[in-house]
C-alpha cells in the first residue's frame, strides 16, 4: 500500500480566528460569568434558544437561552398587553444571531438570569455580523492547531500494526476530515467545549493511554492508542459552530458514539490488511468509550483496551471539569455545590 500523507490543514480564520479583539472594537467586554444578581447589563449574546412568546399578569413575554464564551443564561423580555411589538422584536432575530441586550441580572429559581423590560428603558437588538467578534462568543483552543494536529500524526506514525495505521491514515490524510477534526469542539458545555477541544482532548486521552501502555506492558499499544484517536470522530458530525455551540440534528437523535462507530467500520471496509476480529475491536472501543449505558455507551468495555481507553477519556472530562469548578468559582467560602461532583473544596 501506498502511503498516504497525514494532513493538518491551514486554519480556518473564519471560524476559529478574529482579527480585532473587544477592546478595539469599544470598551472592554464582559462576560455572562461575571455577571452578578443586581448588575445592569449592556451587552451582546449570541441566541441559543427561542421560546415563542406566552402570556403573564402584565401581558406577554418570551425567553431565551443566551450564551457567550464564558458562560449560558436565561433571558426575559416582558412586554405590555400590546401583542405588536413584542412579536416585533421576537420575529427580528433568529437562533445562532447575536443581540445586544440592555437589562438588569436577577435570580429565579436559584438561577441568575438577564430581564429586559422596555418601560424600564431595556432594549434588545439584533445585531450585524460585520459588529461580530466571534472569538466573544466561541472560545479556541490555546494551543494551536497545527501542534495538536502534529502531535497527533506522531502517534499514528508510531503505530507498527499495518492494517491500523492504514486505518487511520484514511481518516486523518483526507483533508475535508482534518479541517472538521480540528475545528470541532469536544462538547456543547461539559469539556472542552470551543473550537479546537475535539483534537486537544483526543491527545490527552491518546498521551495518557500512551502511559498505560508502560506501566501495563500487556496492553496491546497500537488497538489501544488507534482507540484513542477513533473514539470521538462522530463529533465532527454531531457539533455545529456558529456564534454558539450546537448540536446537529444527526448528533440530536443518534450522537457522536453511533455516528463514529458507522464511520469507523465504513472505514475498516477500505483497509484490505484488517483483519475482522480487529475491525470488531476498533469498533467496539468507540461504542464502548463512554463506559456505562446511562451515559451512552450501547456497550460496556470488555476487553482491557476498551477499559483503559474509557478510564483515559472520563478521567480527562472530569478533571477538566473539576478544575473548571474550581476556577470558576464565586465565593469567599471554602467550599461550593456542584450537582455533578458534589461539594468541591475550594483552597
Amino acid at each position: 500500500m501506498a502511503k498516504a500523507r497525514l494532513l493538518f490543514a491551514p486554519f480556518d480564520m473564519d471560524i476559529s480566528s478574529a482579527v480585532h479583539s473587544s477592546v478595539m472594537k469599544g470598551k472592554e467586554r464582559k462576560y455572562l460569568k461575571d455577571l452578578k444578581e443586581g448588575d445592569e447589563v449592556d451587552q451582546s449574546v449570541s441566541v441559543k434558544q427561542k421560546r415563542p412568546p406566552r402570556p403573564y399578569a402584565g401581558g406577554r413575554f418570551f425567553e431565551l437561552r443566551v450564551s457567550d464564551r464564558s458562560a449560558e443564561m436565561n433571558l426575559k423580555f416582558w412586554g405590555s398587553g400590546d401583542k405588536g411589538p413584542l412579536d416585533q422584536v421576537y420575529a427580528s432575530f433568529g437562533v445562532g444571531d447575536v443581540v445586544k441586550v440592555r437589562g438588569n441580572v436577577g435570580r429565579y429559581r436559584d438561577a441568575l438570569e438577564i430581564s429586559v423590560s422596555p418601560d424600564k428603558g431595556g432594549r434588545l437588538e439584533k445585531l450585524a455580523m460585520s459588529e461580530v467578534v466571534r472569538e466573544d462568543f466561541v472560545a479556541r483552543s490555546e494551543r494551536e492547531p497545527e501542534q495538536l494536529m502534529a502531535a497527533l500524526n506522531l502517534h499514528i506514525r508510531g503505530l507498527k500494526d499495518e492494517g491500523l495505521r492504514a486505518l487511520l491514515t484514511v481518516f486523518f490524510s483526507d483533508e475535508e476530515f482534518v479541517e472538521r477534526f480540528r475545528n470541532s469542539p469536544g462538547s456543547m458545555w461539559m469539556h472542552c467545549n470551543w473550537i479546537g477541544g475535539l483534537a486537544e482532548h483526543t491527545l490527552k486521552v491518546v498521551e495518557m493511554c500512551e502511559f498505560l501502555t508502560k506501566e501495563y506492558p500487556k496492553l496491546d499499544h497500537d488497538l489501544l492508542i488507534a482507540g484513542a484517536l477513533l473514539h470521538d470522530v462522530g463529533k465532527v458530525s454531531e457539533y455545529v459552530v456558529t456564534t454558539n455551540i450546537d448540536v446537529t440534528p444527526d448528533g440530536m437523535l443518534r450522537g457522536h458514539i453511533a455516528i463514529g462507530a458507522e464511520m469507523v467500520s465504513r472505514a475498516c471496509d477500505k483497509v484490505p490488511a484488517m483483519s475482522e476480529n480487529l475491525r470488531l475491536k476498533v469498533v467496539h472501543m468507540v461504542l464502548s468509550s463512554h463506559g456505562e449505558l446511562e451515559f451512552g455507551s450501547p456497550k460496556k468495555p470488555q476487553f482491557p483496551e476498551a477499559y483503559a481507553l474509557n478510564f483515559a477519556d472520563d478521567l480527562d472530562a472530569k478533571l477538566e471539569a473539576f478544575i473548571r469548578i474550581k476556577e470558576d468559582a464565586r465565593t469567599e467560602d471554602p467550599w461550593t455545590y456542584d450537582k455533578r461532583f458534589g461539594q468541591v473544596y475550594l483552597r
